[in-house]
């Protein structure tokens, strides 16, 4: 979320001068700033007016810090969009909205971009997904995971739904699944979006989803899954990115209108960022029945590079990546 420092003067009052900082969101910041402005106006009207302006500018500001709480937190937890708030606000939250936008997707968990690979982000409430329209796969998936999403708010779904995003000739649909013998595997799982009703049906869309064995899914793969839960609980935050391996090899495919590729493999890697020092691990599957224990999937982040040709964690400083993927310590981990 954007975040601005508004100074303010001994008084309280919005200051031109450096003095104490508050820290405020985008909405802070142009809820106080319009009503700053409205106040101005209020006091010239005030000066024409007598006793009737002063009585105006009484009840705009009673009438303003009451309605700010409620439509603070309401747009911040993305109860009403912006579209819903006063005019002046939303006037002045355009010019917010690229930078929030920016700084999400340049968040520690997004991959650098594909090189020579069909590539289309998507972004969504609980995750970033680089969809290959010509696979009819996700390239990878990536969010971060903290102590605030784990919070269980919402139920599943299991309503699968075809990518909004996407043209309908184009959307995968669950029939496209019918018949196939594998499993709709979910890349970022539908129990890491409890927290939100809107990160939950998105997890669901088909843009999220990958061919998986039925065991894999149910077993050794949602093992790592309960796993990454714990770590971000004890970590307070990690960053996941995850998805399908596709061998060079002729790949087999299901679904009668769109032709989806099933994976040879899944990959995923974990970056904690916050711990002292930062560490990261990696894993990779067959897309195969199994039940083998955690630490026989594990790997270095440049392992998974080295297979996937994917550039994980880019955002980091070049000496911390360059220490977090070489190895790893499963010990730190277990």
């Amino acid at each position: 979320m954007t975040q601005f420092f508004l100074p303010f003067d001994k008084a309280g009052c919005v200051s031109a001068k450096k003095s104490s900082k508050l820290v405020l969101s985008a909405f802070d910041f142009h809820y106080l700033w319009s009503l700053n402005k409205l106040i101005v106006m209020a006091k010239r009207k005030t000066k024409k007016k007598g006793s009737k302006g002063l009585l105006y500018l009484i009840l705009l500001a009673c009438a303003a810090f009451v309605g700010y709480g409620p439509l603070s937190n309401a747009w911040q937890t993305g109860l009403i969009g912006s579209d819903r708030l006063p005019q002046s606000i939303q006037s002045a939250l355009q010019t917010a909205k690229p930078q929030a936008q920016t700084s999400a997707v340049q968040g520690l968990e997004i991959p650098a971009p594909m090189k020579g690979t069909d590539e289309t982000i998507l972004k969504r409430k609980g995750y970033t997904v680089s969809y290959n329209r010509t696979l009819n796969l996700p390239n990878w998936v990536a969010w971060e995971l903290n102590r605030d999403k784990l919070v269980e708010r919402e139920s599943r779904t299991d309503k699968f739904l075809p990518d909004p995003d996407l043209p309908e000739s184009e959307a995968v649909t669950t029939d496209d699944y019918k018949g196939s013998g594998w499993d709709r595997g979910h890349m970022c799982p539908a129990a890491d979006n409890r927290w939100h009703w809107r990160a939950m049906q998105e997890s669901f869309y088909m843009t999220n989803i990958c061919p998986q064995h039925h065991n894999l899914n149910r077993g050794d793969w949602k093992e790592l899954e309960d796993r990454c839960r714990v770590w971000a609980e004890q970590e307070g935050r990690i960053y996941i990115v995850c998805g399908p391996i596709l061998y060079n090899q002729k790949h087999r495919t299901i679904g009668k209108e769109h032709k989806v590729t099933v994976p040879e493999a899944f990959f995923k890697v974990i970056l904690c960022a916050d711990s002292r020092p930062p560490r990261a691990i990696g894993f990779i599957y067959k897309n195969t029945s199994g039940n083998h224990p955690l630490d026989s999937y594990t790997n270095s982040v440049d392992q998974v590079e080295r297979i996937t040709g994917i550039d994980f964690f880019p955002a980091l400083p070049d000496d911390v990546e360059k220490q977090v993927e070489a190895s790893y310590d499963w010990k730190k981990w277990n």
